[in-house]
């Protein structure tokens, strides 16, 4: 079985930063705290801007992105909540009095 290159495990290597010719990793990368240079000059997911960094397809703005996001923290807030939303769907459909 390959393994896909977004499930973190001690046998694989968190990259520095990822760069992406199109929309479609934007997302993942922000959950997984993963820079990303995207080789476009506009997004779909604006909330992803921030760890998401649109350089367009200049060579000279690719290289100054890259090592723009290589410096930067991976501090960032996940925009797509915390992960723990079927939980809390759960818990409420189990515990609610109000739900038959």
């Amino acid at each position: 079985m390959k393994a896909s290159p977004f499930r973190a495990g001690e046998d694989q290597i968190k990259p520095r930063v990822l760069i992406v010719p199109q929309m479609g990793v934007q997302e993942e990368t922000c959950i997984l705290g993963i820079p990303c240079v995207t080789l476009r000059e506009n997004t779909e997911r604006p909330e992803t801007v921030g760890s998401n960094l649109l350089v367009g397809t200049d060579p000279v703005r690719i290289l100054e992105g890259v090592r723009s996001m290589m410096k930067k923290e991976q501090n960032w807030k996940n925009p797509f909540g915390d992960g723990k939303a079927s939980k809390r769907i759960v818990d409420v459909l189990l515990h609610d009095p109000s739900h038959p």
